[in-house]
């Protein structure tokens, strides 16, 4: 979840106990260290990660990246995932909506 052979850190689980705590009107939300960083499952599928250096990152699909590209946000890697602002991390409501859509774009990509 972080640079190759990163090291988890007490800021990635922080972070990602916190983003868990704060997403759980969406549903049950758990989080699992995952190469030096921790995955965030909502009803068992991963949409979310929190990297080794404690940056959020959400999974996108084609109708949901041009919301975090226009918001300046940049991709994980090579991954399907890309950066929550800061603004969104600090508003409820809207951390609520994004992580909404972040589940429902990592459910349907399992069906």
């Amino acid at each position: 979840m972080g640079e190759k052979g990163a090291k988890l850190t007490g800021t990635s689980s922080e972070r990602a106990a916190a983003l868990a705590e704060a997403l759980t009107p969406i549903g049950e939300i758990t989080t699992r260290k995952m190469f030096g960083g921790n995955g965030v499952f909502g009803d068992g599928v991963m949409f979310a990660l929190v990297d080794s250096g404690g940056s959020t990152f959400m999974r996108v699909s084609d109708e949901t990246r041009m919301h975090y590209e226009a918001a300046g946000s940049s991709a994980h890697g090579r991954m399907p995932y890309y950066a929550v602002p800061e603004a969104v991390l600090t508003d409820d409501d809207q951390l609520l909506e994004w992580a909404s859509k972040a589940l429902a774009v990592a459910k349907a990509a399992t069906a």
